[in-house]
């Protein structure tokens, strides 16, 4: 029993398997060292929980913030709130009170 030869190959054959190698190799580098692929995905975990931390302290400071304008509310000011900021900001002063500034 005799084989059957392998018929005779196009050069464009070739061509066309070695492209396609070529564009499947390239996928996959990316997908290994891409920009989102499996090299870069520890970098984006580690910014996402940097970005968290600075979120939280954020909102720490925004609740700060929200705390001291309700203090500052025109219709119920704290009056100990008040008598701060005259002092620090204006340079008020009871009559009975001595500055002690310090450089």
């Amino acid at each position: 029993m005799k084989r059957n030869p392998k018929p005779p190959r196009h050069p464009r054959d070739k061509v066309s398997q070695g492209m396609a190698l070529l564009g499947l190799l390239l996928m996959g580098g990316f997908a290994f060292a891409g920009p989102s692929g499996v090299l870069a995905w520890g970098e984006n975990v580690r910014l996402l929980e940097q970005r968290n931390a600075q979120i939280a302290t954020l909102q720490v400071q925004t609740a700060e913030l929200r705390n001291r304008t309700d203090l500052l509310d025109p219709s119920n000011a704290d009056p100990d709130l008040v008598g701060e900021l005259l002092r620090s900001n204006l340079g008020f002063v009871h009559p009975d009170e001595v500055v002690i500034e310090l450089d």
